[in-house]
């Protein structure tokens, strides 16, 4: 009987657990460590943070899920990776510590044949002084940071059905942030709001984002193939805050938020502050903490980890300049090149590189996007390396890896702009790769068939469908796993 640790219970670690228990049945053990006792489909925290939706629409328990399904669930963090066992336990193994309220805190150690790192990413809110709900902006990261930000909002409905001017600034908090799609969903999502209370000509709405240009979106922005017609996705998105009378603040990097302004840097060298009366900027991210030690107990977090946390896998991470990028640098299987049955998916993998253009300003600050590793594609590596691990389990650890490069991987991403099945609208991206490959799609990187963007009221049926199908998925309802990644 061989045992498979999964740490993380997000989109990539819980498909995963699914995936291996479906593909394995019975026979193995299937464990699953995470800190948080509920599923959270979190691209619908966003209609969470407008008040359209509620925390129990967004989210369900973990361990009936699991119970039913034959996974044992520890709730709990995992702290210390001994891949090579220890003197405690010769067994490679995990330590984790209990998040459970009546526990909280005490320790024990899960011994594994295979493990799967998924945890996902650490808020890093410490970044930037003054960022954060504990401090002076909200967020929509978690369920509970969205119904705060919700009511935050509200209260700036309030306040302009008063008649009082207000600026709302939606974005994000460092110059390092990724997920400056859900940054504008949310700023196009709180825009619509404010349209429906009738108080839009009293709410100034400015989006604020370290892209150089908008339209990045943390992928160097993409060029649109609309039959003999292209069009780029900055163009596409200009167009999109002109319709809507969004300002933008782009290039820029927050320094510290004090309580209702903004101190920022942008990539001219200028250094501004911005006002506001209601401000999400989300926080960029790092590895979720976890130390490694190798077998007599001498830490090897540092060949193990990234500087940034991230779990080092098979990627190259040799020092290159933008024009020596090439999409091979990307990983494909997943796997620690130390330690082969261990293995890094989602965000808890570190990138070999920035996927838009490095910039810094002319301090030396660095202004840029990180790469995203959320959403489909974490779905698309949980799968992957889930059945890597059974077909080794079943055939030998001398079977071939499943391979999933994001570098050879589509995506779809659909931004809300507005809740309404009626007068709501979404804006509908494809793009295929994720990471742009020049040398099989020269001039623009990426394939300009497979590469496109819309939007309308439709967009928001498709936004609203997947919500309801990726929740049933996550349930592992009957044949939950005929629907895509």
């Amino acid at each position: 009987m061989a045992r498979v640790v999964v740490l993380g219970a997000g989109i990539s670690g819980h498909t995963a657990a699914l995936h291996l228990r479906r593909a394995l049945g019975r026979a193995h053990d299937v464990v699953v460590v995470s800190p948080n006792q509920d599923w959270n489909w979190i691209p619908s925290n966003i209609w969470v943070g407008v008040g359209r939706m509620s925390a129990e629409q967004v989210t369900f328990p973990l361990a009936p899920i699991y119970e039913r399904q034959g996974i044992v669930f520890h709730q709990a963090r995992a702290t210390a990776l001994f891949p090579e066992g220890s003197d405690r336990e010769s067994r490679p193994h995990v330590e984790i510590a209990s998040t459970v309220p009546a526990r909280d805190g005490e320790t024990a150690l899960v011994t594994y044949d295979y493990l799967i790192n998924a945890t996902g990413p650490k808020l890093n809110f410490a970044a930037t002084p003054g960022l954060g709900p504990d401090a002076h902006t909200a967020s929509v990261c978690t369920p509970h940071h969205a119904l705060d930000a919700a009511a935050r909002l509200k209260d700036v409905i309030e306040r302009a059905r008063r008649g009082e001017r207000q600026r709302v600034v939606v974005g994000v908090g460092h110059g390092t942030c990724t997920c400056e799609g859900a940054a504008f969903e949310y700023a196009f999502n709180v825009e619509h709001e404010l349209r429906v209370a009738g108080v839009r000509d009293l709410v100034e709405v400015v989006y604020f984002t370290n892209e150089a240009e908008l339209g990045d979106f943390g992928v160097g922005g993409l060029v649109f193939g609309h039959g003999d017609f292209q069009t780029t996705s900055q163009l596409w998105t200009e167009s999109l805050f002109r319709e809507r009378g969004v300002k933008a603040v782009v290039g820029a990097h927050a320094e510290r938020i004090d309580e209702g302004v903004i101190h920022y840097e942008q990539l001219d060298g200028s250094e501004n502050s911005l006002a506001f009366d209601f401000a999400m900027l989300l926080p960029p991210f790092r590895g979720a903490g976890l130390a490694a030690y190798d077998r007599a107990g001498a830490e090897i977090t540092d060949e193990v980890f990234a500087p940034n946390g991230f779990m080092r896998v098979d990627a190259d991470y040799s020092a290159k300049s933008p024009d020596e990028w090439s999409a091979t640098d990307w990983p494909s299987t997943y796997e620690s090149p130390r330690h082969p049955n261990v293995f890094a998916v989602g965000i808890a993998f570190a990138p070999p590189h920035a996927i838009s253009t490095p910039r810094t300003s002319p301090r030396g600050t660095v202004i840029s996007p990180a790469p995203p590793r959320t959403g489909m594609p974490s779905g698309v590596m949980g799968k992957t390396v889930a059945l890597t691990i059974a077909e080794r389990i079943r055939h030998g650890a001398g079977a071939p890896a499943r391979r999933a490069s994001m570098a050879d991987m589509g995506a779809a991403c659909v931004a809300s702009a507005g809740v309404g099945l009626r007068h709501g609208s979404a804006a509908a991206m494809t793009m295929y790769p994720i990471v742009p490959d020049p040398d099989r799609f020269p001039g623009t990187g990426r394939s300009l068939p497979d590469t496109f963007g819309e939007i309308g009221l439709a967009g928001h049926w498709i936004k609203y469908m997947l919500h309801v199908l990726f929740i049933y998925k996550a349930k592992a309802r009957p044949f939950w796993y005929l629907i895509p990644e």
